[in-house]
């Protein structure tokens, strides 16, 4: 318990991440550093403004102690716990723990990160809910910030492909933001977690959401960009996947569409361009575990498995249209569409013009 009040006290004190804190602590223990004077943390490394915070931090511990102990299902995850999500570690600034409510084993699991514009065409939130439910129906871990727009129908189609899903909240978990999202976050704590560096009593301000971005991509092997302006917050997001050496994917949309901009700079920067859930697949499947497709279906046995030579049976020499590969094989439209994607990673379909064709091996 004494451990976990002074992981808490650090967690109070703004801006220290996890590295700085590591360059500070093989001198002494996270209990040694809470019993140190100002002068004394100063000695050992912390500026002036973190010694300050950290001596004056233990009634902001005591209400954090309290939240977690207040309800099931709450915890927190200090940076040398097992549990700490290992991409997160690499980030250049990461956070020194993390609360959160649902399931943190899903921490743990390959995750996409998807970002987008809070004021999306219909269509632009079409294809968030489509990429989100047959990336979550792959396996996929879908990541996210729950705001208005773009976030909100990624979580949405993860959740509805009965898929995972995290929030990365830029406030404390004590708080809502935005309100509309009431059930929506109590959705993904049923099927996912809902997490946050910040304390749980730390209202929303909007300085926080920027910060919380680096989490959000953090987390994911890659980042999806589904309509963005040119000057938009998912830049930033973008701008730290390229930092952190992960995969950027823009969605292209039309020229005239101001929301398509922003992804349009991202794509003559080097994102690649993304059409389709395979695209994103072929980038990262050499990062993956082989078993991560090799049971892409455990969780939703309605799909078929890779090696279904039933629905294989269905694709023609000729260009066969997904809608009657769907029919010939008495399945869902959306079903059969995630099939046909892995079935193409495998070789043994191809996408053509009009639909796919069997490729005959040798």
């Amino acid at each position: 318990m004494e451990d976990l009040i002074c992981w808490l006290r650090l967690m109070a004190v703004p801006g220290l991440d996890a590295n700085a804190l590591l360059q500070i602590s093989p001198a002494c223990s996270v209990a040694e550093l809470c019993q140190a004077s100002t002068t004394q943390l100063q000695q050992l490394g912390f500026s002036a403004a973190h010694a300050l915070h950290l001596t004056q931090s233990q009634r902001k511990a005591e209400q954090a102690l309290h939240w977690l102990q207040s309800e099931a299902g709450r915890w927190f995850i200090p940076f040398p716990d097992p549990r700490y999500p290992p991409l997160l570690r690499e980030i250049k600034h990461p956070p020194v723990g993390l609360f959160g409510c649902g399931d943190p084993a899903v921490l743990q699991k390959p995750q996409i990160a998807m970002v987008g514009s809070r004021r999306p065409t219909p269509t632009g939130r079409q294809i968030a809910l489509e990429f989100a439910a047959e990336l979550a129906a792959l396996g996929f871990v879908i990541t996210s910030g729950m705001a208005n727009g773009i976030d909100g129908a990624a979580h949405q189609g993860a959740l509805r492909a009965k898929g995972e899903t995290i929030a990365v909240m830029g406030h404390g978990l004590c708080h809502l933001y935005p309100p509309q999202h009431q059930a929506l976050q109590q959705q993904i704590i049923a099927q996912g977690a809902v997490v946050s560096e910040f304390l749980p009593q730390q209202h929303p301000k909007a300085e926080f959401f920027p910060i919380r971005n680096r989490i959000v991509v953090g987390l994911s092997l890659g980042t999806v960009v589904v309509e963005a302006a040119e000057k938009s917050g998912s830049l930033i997001s973008a701008h730290y996947a390229a930092e952190y050496s992960r995969d950027v994917f823009a969605i292209p949309g039309s020229i005239r569409n101001p929301q398509a901009a922003g992804c349009h700079q991202l794509i003559l920067q080097g994102a690649k361009l993304t059409r389709s859930v395979a695209d994103i697949l072929e980038e990262l499947a050499p990062l993956l575990a082989a078993d991560l497709f090799s049971h892409p279906v455990e969780k939703n046995s309605c799909l078929p498995l890779l090696s279904d030579e039933g629905l294989l049976a269905n694709v023609g020499d000729e260009a066969t249209a997904i809608d009657l590969i769907a029919d010939r094989a008495a399945m869902p439209v959306a079903d059969v569409t995630i099939a046909l994607q892995q079935l193409e990673l495998t070789g043994a379909v191809a996408a053509v013009p009009g639909g796919y064709i069997r490729v005959r091996r040798a």
